[in-house]
């Protein structure tokens, strides 16, 4: 899907209530914490389930077949977070590390804490890029505390395992807890929102200039482009999801969520996917 780069400053946020322009499809329920969506190109759907948090190996990976009953896809993982795939394989934000999954089911580490130019505190959200050589990450920081000074976005070259920074809270004191990331399709333009201070920006990756684009998203989470050109954002501690349109637009498209986690679309671009971590659901919302 040919993404389109949104540039413009938001002037206002225009909250109107969503309930006519999103429908819900279904609900998958029984997950534990899930927290991260994402669709193959078959269409089946993989949740990332932290489990119980900070305990290691009781996470794990399910797939949603056509049938709508998760399974158990890849186990043993510490708390799972952001999801993408390149190809084949499936990578996962596992806490402090980068984990790649085969068709299997089966992972290895590609990244352990230790390769990050600084250990990470809480890697959350994973984006590739267009041609699929890297893969972005950010690292949410000390989410008690705002993020604190640790907050940042890194960059990780596949082919070799190679981790580069980004952008990070010494840097530019803006980057204070970074959660769902996008990227264009140039691989100039990156698109995050943070958590603590519930902005989406804009970030050239050319000259590292940081643009806001919209602010008011509570704990934003994750972000997702529909074939209606919107870029949705999840709000996980309101429980709800805006839309960005083109014309610098937002408006609130669902809410009721106990937690709206990281967000996945499907193929077509035309369904939503919301995970809520405190109910345990999966959410289809049909896009309009």
């Amino acid at each position: 899907m040919h993404k389109t780069v949104v540039t413009a400053l938001l002037g206002s946020l225009l909250m109107a209530s969503g309930l006519a322009w999103a429908h819900d499809v279904k609900v998958v329920t029984g997950f534990k914490n899930p927290e991260s969506v994402v669709v193959d190109k078959v269409g089946r759907v993989y949740v990332s389930e932290i489990g119980e948090f900070d305990k290691d190996g009781d996470g794990q990976i399910s797939v949603i077949d056509a049938d709508g009953k998760p399974k158990v896809f890849a186990k043993g993982l510490n708390d799972p977070k952001g999801l993408a795939f390149v190809g084949n394989d499936l990578y996962v934000a596992d806490k402090d590390r980068i984990l790649k999954i085969g068709k299997d089911g089966q992972w290895t580490v590609l990244v352990d804490k230790g390769a990050f130019p600084s250990l990470p505190k809480f890697l959350n959200d994973l984006e590739p890029d267009f041609a699929g050589d890297y893969l972005f990450v950010s690292d949410s920081g000390d989410i008690a505390n705002q993020g604190g000074t640790s907050g940042a976005i890194y960059r990780i070259t596949l082919a070799t395992g190679k981790v580069s920074t980004v952008i990070n809270h010494q840097q530019d004191a803006r980057i204070k807890s970074p959660n769902g990331l996008w990227m264009d399709d140039t691989g100039e333009v990156l698109i995050y929102v943070d958590f603590a201070s519930g902005i989406l920006y804009k970030l050239d990756l050319l000259n590292r200039h940081l643009i806001e684009l919209a602010n008011g998203f509570g704990g934003g989470d994750g972000l997702a482009l529909g074939a209606n050109k919107k870029l949705y954002i999840s709000d996980y501690v309101n429980g709800k999801v805006f839309s960005l349109s083109v014309e610098d637009e937002v408006k609130l498209e669902k809410q009721g969520f106990q937690s709206a986690a990281d967000i996945g679309i499907t193929p077509d671009g035309k369904t939503l996917l919301v995970p809520d971590m405190k109910a345990g659901t999966v959410t289809w919302v049909h896009l309009h």
